[in-house]
C-alpha cells in the first residue's frame, strides 16, 4: 500500500511540473505544427536559425520557438526526437531574455554526426559542441537557472546525465523558456518534443539569507 501511495505521489509531482503546451506562445510560429497528449510536433521552418554575428558576420533570429515566461530560478527539461536531414539541422531548449541575450542547446546535425550543442549569446554568439559517438533515437536535455548562470546537461537514456556547459544569462529578469528548432541550410525536418517541464526553484540567495535569519 505504501508503495502505491508513493508511486501516486511521484506521478502527481511530475504532472505538477509539466507545462501545458496549449497555454504557451509562439515566436516565429512554423507553418505546420500540432500538440497532442502534451507532445509538440513541428515541421521546422526552412532556412531558419538563431545566431548573432560571430565569425559569419550575419544575425538571424527566425527559428520557431514555443515558450512560456518565467521569473526567478528554475529547472527545465525536455526529450527530443528529430528526423535530421541537412547540415546544421537542430532542436532543443531555448532560454531567451531578448534578441541579444539567449541560450539554445540540443542536438545539431553536422556532417552526418550528432553533436550536442550549446550556443550562448550575450551581444554576440559563441558555440560549443560535443560530438556523440552514436545517433540515439532520443536525447534528454536539462537546464538549471541559478543566479546569473545556466547549467546544461544531456542524456542518451533519460537516466544518466553529463554536463555540457555553464553559460551566463542576465539574472533578475524574466526569461522566455521553451522548445526551439532551426534548419539553417535545409528545407526543414520533423521535430518532436516530449515531456517538457519547468520546475520552480527557491531563490538561492534567499535560502542563504534564511539560514542566518531563523
Amino acid at each position: 500500500m505504501k508503495k502505491i501511495v508513493l508511486a501516486l505521489g511521484m506521478l502527481c509531482a511530475q504532472q505538477a511540473f509539466a507545462q501545458d503546451l496549449n497555454h504557451m506562445q509562439w515566436f516565429n510560429e512554423p507553418a505546420q505544427w500540432s500538440i497532442k497528449n502534451q507532445e509538440l510536433k513541428m515541421q521546422v521552418t526552412p532556412q531558419s536559425d538563431y545566431w548573432v554575428k560571430t565569425h559569419y558576420g550575419f544575425t538571424v533570429d527566425d527559428g520557431p520557438f514555443l515558450y512560456t515566461l518565467r521569473g526567478g530560478e528554475f529547472e527545465t527539461s525536455v526529450k527530443i526526437e528529430g528526423a535530421y536531414k541537412s547540415r546544421y539541422d537542430q532542436m532543443g531548449l531555448m532560454l531567451r531574455v531578448d534578441e541579444k541575450h539567449w541560450i539554445k542547446t540540443g542536438i545539431e546535425y553536422v556532417d552526418g554526426v550528432y553533436h550536442f550543442s550549446v550556443v550562448t549569446t550575450n551581444g554576440v554568439s559563441s558555440w560549443g559542441v560535443t560530438a556523440l559517438k552514436e545517433k540515439p533515437d532520443a536525447i534528454w536535455i536539462k537546464a538549471t537557472r541559478r543566479r546569473d548562470g545556466v547549467e546544461i546537461f544531456y542524456s542518451t537514456d533519460g537516466k544518466n546525465y553529463a554536463m555540457a556547459g555553464l553559460s551566463y544569462l542576465p539574472e533578475q529578469v524574466p526569461v522566455k523558456v521553451g522548445m526551439m528548432a532551426a534548419s539553417p541550410d535545409g528545407d526543414g525536418f520533423e521535430a518532436t518534443f516530449k515531456d517538457f517541464k519547468v520546475k520552480h526553484l527557491a531563490d538561492e540567495r534567499r535560502l542563504e539569507w534564511l539560514k542566518d535569519h531563523q
